[in-house]
Parts: structure tokens; C-alpha cells; sequence
């Protein structure tokens, strides 16, 4: 008995000794954040009432159609699915290497009939050629976190799950933008379309009347052949447009897990609205970027595995117990008689590798040093990301001003120009580059307006979403993991 005691008084030491990490304590790494952003434009400071959640962004233009395609890609996108089974492969392994902190107890039962071999060299005169066996055993085993190995494993288990969070809520924002983006370009070459059909109309006009004019003998066939020439390269212009128009909606077919073949979208010449976007302060983007966040979460799971590596060169202690019956009978099985048990621990350390536990925690740290220079990069990539499209929007608003002065110009040079054609005062040469000139500034005023929609779609996207605090900003995740009492 007092045996017993002290086995057990040693167990309850040794268990109070546990989970002494042996990990640096983390500190995330440093990360070169601007005190503001350098560009200025169409869009306002961040309040607390300018919240938009991450779910549901794109309700800012206010187009219902591209509402209802976001809500197919959510339901039905095969990369979104499959970055949530990925996730869910991360969530599974944190359940593995968790169940490491507890006890792991098996029970087995069996029923023998055995031969022993009669040249065997231990086999006696009295010794049964055949007999039976059976057994009915439990046995329990426990490591003893004595450095953190296992508390660091599961540490690393989370933060490597927390990081497959924010990487799907990466890869479902970057889907959604994709969406949206190419939804934006559809409704763009929509819209050339629409013009440039509309530009065959009025030079088919212009074909018949220099034709007539030919033959009235008014103008030389020269000009029925320039305008013979701009109708038929307008004609393919329109052709290589609508070739476009099919590539964007097999691409959007795809996004939202239809069959391309099958997929359709009737033509829309009506933008979008251009929202008006609080970007807030720099330092904010920190806890909006899930791709940051997942940098960041994967920079606490290399740490972490420092632990777990440095934890190799100390002993590891486990507890075991077992016991239960074995019987030649399977009357007398559960008697006094057939009764077993062990119990007590067992103590192992690693005397000689020929230096791998070093290179393993010289490896853990290469991977830590790695995770953080990923991080950083990631951080400096979201800040351009941002400064990049806030400036596109920025320009492409001045450009658009002088575009429509360019349109009208342009317009009020064709119209004078046919007139004067008409009149017999001008060369029809003049009507055709004023009929080029005026095609491409509404063409490029249309490509102007596309742009911007699009540039916003991308200041969205690289601002993390929405700009609502949620659950996968490092600092939330930070907080988790501690008030779960796991590092």
C-alpha cells in the first residue's frame, strides 16, 4: 500500500511539473505600417458608422443581378469548396494532436487455440502439444508534458488552423472580386457593343449616301471605298467585341459552378453604381487582410514548433497501467486466479543522433525567420495593393472629366464634318477621321467608366472585404488561443 502511495504521489508531482514550453514567447513580427495613406480621391475616412461587414460587399453597387451571381459562386464556386475542405483537414488535425493531452486507454479481448512445436527447445514431457488461450486486457497510457511537446503541438495545430480560416476567407474574397470584376467588364463590353452596333448603323448610313453621291457623279469612288473601308473594319471591331463578351461569360459561368455551355446572361448596358469607400487608417488593414492574418497565424505556428523541436533533447516520460485476465480456460477467465496488471512509468532519452535534434531547431528557426519575412511581404504587398487602386480611382476620375470634354469635342467635329460633306465643302476623308476620332473617345470614355468600377473592386478586395473588425484578424485569433489556455 505505501507503494502505491508513493507511485502515486510521484505521478501527481510529475504531472504538476507538465507543459513547461519550451518556445520562444511569440511576439508577432514587426511590420512597417504608414501613418496614413498617400493618395487622396473619391472616398472618405472610416467612422464607426461606415461599417460594412466582409459578407456582402458587393451590395454597394446596387446591381441585383450581380447580387444573385455572388450568392451562386457562394453556393456552388468549386474552389471555394474545396478551400473549405482544406480548412476542415486543418480543424480535423488540431482534434488529432489535441487528443495527445489525454489519457489514450484500449481494451482487447481474445480467444487462441494454439500448437507448440514438440522440437521446441524449452518443451517438456507434461508440456500440451495443443491448448487454448484467452485473454480480456485494458491498458492506459499518458505522456507527461513535462517541456510543452505536446501543449507546442497543439499550438501550432491551431494557429496552423486559424491561418486555413483566413486563407478561405481569402480565396472567398478573391472568388467574390473575380466575380465582380468580370461581371463589371461584361456590362463594359456591353456597353461597346451597343456603341459600336449602333456606329455600323451610321456608317452603313454613310455607305449609301457616298454611293449615291457616286452616282450622281458628286464624289469619286474613292470615297464610296473609304467608307466602304470604315464600315467593314467597324463591322470586325464589333465581331472581335462580342468574341470577348463570350470569354467573360464562360469565365462567370465558372465562378459560379455552371456548365459554360449552358450558361447565359442577358445584355445590360446599365453601370453599376460607383460607391463611395471609407478606406480608414493604414494600421486598420492589419486586422482587415485575411491573407495577413494568415501570415501572421503561420508565423505563431513556426514558433511554436521551436518548442516542439527543442523539446527533443530532454527526456519524455509516459505512464502506463494495464491489466485484465488471460486463461488455458475460458470457465475460470474471470477468477482471481487468472487476474494481470502493470503499472508504472516509463523514462526515454535520446543519448546520440549524430545531430539531428540541432538541426531540427536550427531548421525551426529558419522556418520562423521565414514565416516572418512572408509576413512582412505580405503586409507591404497589401499597403501598394491599396495606394495602387486608390490611385487608379483617383486618376481615373480626373481622366474621366476630360474624356467627356474629348467626346463632345469629338461629336461636334463629325457632325460639322458630314455637313459639310454634304455641302460639297469638305473631302470625305476629313468625315472619316472625324469618324474615327469620335469612336475612339466614346469607346475610351466607356473604357474609362469600366476602369473605375473595376479599380473600386480591387480598393475593396485589397481593404480586406469590408472594413468591419471580425473574427480573423490576428489580434481576435491571438486572443482566442490565449483565453483558451493554449499558446
Amino acid at each position: 500500500m505505501k507503494k502505491l502511495k508513493s507511485l502515486a504521489a510521484t505521478i501527481a508531482t510529475t504531472l504538476a511539473l507538465g507543459a513547461c514550453s519550451m518556445a520562444p514567447a511569440y511576439k508577432p513580427p514587426a511590420a512597417p505600417v504608414a501613418e496614413h495613406y498617400q493618395s487622396a480621391g473619391p472616398w472618405t475616412t472610416a467612422q464607426p458608422s461606415d461599417q460594412l461587414p466582409r459578407e456582402g460587399w458587393w451590395k454597394l453597387y446596387g446591381d441585383e443581378r450581380l447580387n444573385g451571381l455572388e450568392q451562386q459562386l457562394i453556393d456552388h464556386n468549386a474552389d471555394l469548396a474545396a478551400a473549405f475542405a482544406s480548412y476542415q483537414q486543418s480543424r480535423d488535425y488540431l482534434a488529432q494532436v489535441r487528443a495527445d493531452l489525454f489519457p489514450q486507454v484500449s481494451l482487447g479481448a481474445g480467444a487462441q487455440r494454439n500448437r507448440q512445436s514438440l522440437n521446441a527447445p524449452l518443451h517438456g514431457a507434461t508440456s500440451p502439444e495443443y491448448y487454448d488461450m484467452y485473454s480480456a486486457t485494458a491498458q492506459g497510457s499518458y505522456e507527461v508534458d513535462l517541456w510543452g511537446r505536446v501543449h507546442d503541438n497543439v499550438a501550432a495545430g491551431r494557429a496552423s488552423m486559424q491561418a486555413a480560416a483566413a486563407d478561405l476567407a481569402s480565396v472567398r474574397l478573391s472568388l467574390e472580386a473575380s466575380l465582380a470584376d468580370s461581371y463589371l467588364q461584361l456590362v463594359g463590353v456591353d456597353r461597346q457593343i451597343d456603341l459600336l452596333q449602333k456606329t455600323v448603323d451610321a456608317y452603313q448610313r454613310a455607305l449609301q449616301l457616298t454611293s449615291t453621291l457616286h452616282a450622281g457623279g458628286a464624289v469619286s469612288g474613292l470615297d464610296v471605298d473609304r467608307a466602304q473601308t470604315q464600315l467593314s473594319a467597324t463591322r470586325s471591331q464589333l465581331s472581335q467585341t462580342r468574341a470577348q463578351r463570350d470569354l467573360l461569360l464562360h469565365a462567370i459561368a465558372v465562378l459560379v459552378g455552371q456548365p459554360a455551355s449552358s450558361f447565359t446572361l442577358k445584355v445590360d448596358t446599365d453601370l453599376p453604381n460607383l460607391p463611395v469607400i471609407p478606406t480608414g487608417l493604414p494600421s486598420t488593414l492589419l486586422e482587415r487582410r485575411p491573407d495577413i492574418a494568415a501570415a501572421e497565424r503561420r508565423t505563431a505556428e513556426a514558433n511554436a514548433q521551436i518548442g516542439v523541436a527543442r523539446s527533443a533533447f530532454f527526456p519524455s516520460l509516459t505512464l502506463s497501467a494495464g491489466g485484465g485476465y488471460t486463461s488455458g480456460a475460458w470457465g475460470n477467465l474471470l477468477t482471481a486466479p487468472s487476474q494481470l496488471w502493470a503499472l508504472g512509468p516509463n523514462l526515454l532519452l535520446d543519448v546520440f543522433d549524430g545531430g539531428r535534434r540541432r538541426a531540427q531547431v536550427a531548421s525551426a528557426h529558419a522556418a520562423f525567420d521565414e514565416a516572418s519575412a512572408q509576413y512582412r511581404g505580405t503586409v507591404l504587398t497589401a499597403f501598394q495593393q491599396v495606394e495602387d487602386n486608390q490611385s487608379l480611382l483617383n486618376n481615373y476620375g480626373n481622366a474621366l472629366i476630360d474624356q467627356k470634354d474629348a467626346t463632345t469635342a469629338a461629336d461636334r467635329t463629325l457632325t460639322l464634318s458630314t455637313a459639310l460633306y454634304k455641302q460639297g465643302a469638305d473631302s470625305y476623308l476629313d468625315v472619316v477621321t472625324a469618324q474615327v476620332d469620335a469612336l475612339n473617345a466614346h469607346l475610351g470614355l466607356l473604357s474609362l467608366q469600366t476602369n473605375q468600377l473595376r479599380a473600386s473592386v480591387q480598393l475593396v478586395r485589397a481593404l480586406g472585404g469590408g472594413w468591419q473588425g471580425d473574427e480573423i484578424s490576428p489580434q481576435r485569433l491571438a486572443e482566442e488561443a490565449k483565453a483558451s489556455g493554449i499558446k
